[in-house]
């Protein structure tokens, strides 16, 4: 090749612009890969693809325009710590949380009742915890103590 021809291949690769092939066609433009998504795509494609932005809670854990209650993920992150440092057991999960009547929520939070080894004999207790719509606790209780890994028939 010619000094001048790749210097002009040059010049297009660095302004976005496909080279031309030895015949004076322009390049095909290549195909996005698995490592590369976005190589080739139009913007407007890529744009249509986005996600919509979904709103992002505020310093307080509240929604957007919504000043009472908190979001589900705040307030069980909520309960589930002020349970643990309230009882004095480790964390095993979140397992349900529900909206209550009244701007506040009802989190499941099952822990750690006794460790044992092996871990599937381990002891675990599910606590069903109230909280208000600051966040703050208003009552829990046990509601079951099991063997991890037993199957229970109640559906609950």
């Amino acid at each position: 090749m010619d000094e001048d021809v790749t210097d002009d291949v040059a010049d297009d690769v660095a302004d976005g612009d496909a080279p031309d092939t030895d015949d004076g066609r322009p390049a095909r433009r290549r195909r996005p890969t698995r490592e590369d998504p976005g190589a080739g795509a139009a913007p407007a494609r890529r744009a249509r693809r986005a996600k919509p932005k979904q709103p992002e809670p505020a310093e307080n854990g509240h929604r957007e325009g919504s000043r009472r209650k908190k979001l589900p993920v705040v307030a069980a992150r909520q309960a589930a710590e002020q349970l643990v440092t309230l009882v004095g057991r480790e964390l095993e999960s979140v397992v349900s949380i529900e909206s209550s009547g009244d701007d506040g929520w009802v989190v499941g939070v099952e822990v750690v009742e006794t460790r044992r080894i092996p871990d599937s004999a381990d002891i675990l207790a599910l606590f069903e915890v109230q909280i208000d719509a600051d966040g703050d606790l208003t009552g829990y209780r046990r509601t079951a103590r099991y063997g991890r890994g037993t199957m229970n028939k109640g559906g609950r």
